[in-house]
């Protein structure tokens, strides 16, 4: 009974050292990318738009469709508890997003049009971007290339995102 105990502790103790000392490569997050153009309306132009269409073309191929608009969010940090836990929530920013998928998206040159209408039905100014989408490896390069493509469409037209690239 004795060198069971022994045994079973010195197991535990491997098994645990193993998950706390691991070194093997880094893992890489169980997600895929997802091919769009995404657009973002700024607090400012929220009121002029009630509808907004997106035509994305690329490599020879377009791709448009009306663009489902949802209230945008920032993250909030809560901050980490002692243990080194920690956590964010998203609270509305008062802007609205959407997005076009894609059939793929690539860093070669992109052309986006965005055309819609106001509260009253007048038509928006169309807006075109030619802009090459950006890639980026934001869980190290283990963990491959994505590719991001972000547009800002307000009073002074269409341009690309700030944020786009991680």
């Amino acid at each position: 009974m004795r060198k069971s105990g022994v045994l079973l502790a010195l197991m535990t103790t491997a098994a645990l050292s193993s998950c706390y000392f691991y070194e093997g490569p880094t893992p890489c997050p169980a997600i895929a990318q997802a091919s769009v153009v995404s657009v973002t309306i700024p607090v400012s132009y929220v009121p002029q738009v009630a509808s907004l269409h997106l035509k994305a073309c690329q490599d020879g191929a377009c791709k448009e469709d009306a663009v489902e608009l949802r209230p945008g969010s920032v993250s909030v940090d809560q901050g980490c508890t002692p243990d080194g836990v920690c956590s964010a929530t998203a609270s509305p920013d008062g802007t609205l997003t959407g997005m076009l998928f894609l059939d793929s998206l690539t860093e070669s040159p992109m052309t986006v049009t965005a055309t819609g209408t106001s509260p009253g039905g007048q038509a928006l100014p169309e807006r075109t971007l030619e802009f090459r989408p950006r890639g980026a490896y934001p869980y190290g390069e283990q963990c491959g290339r994505f590719v991001t493509a972000s547009v800002v469409l307000d009073a002074e037209g269409l341009r690309e995102s700030p944020g786009t690239g991680f």
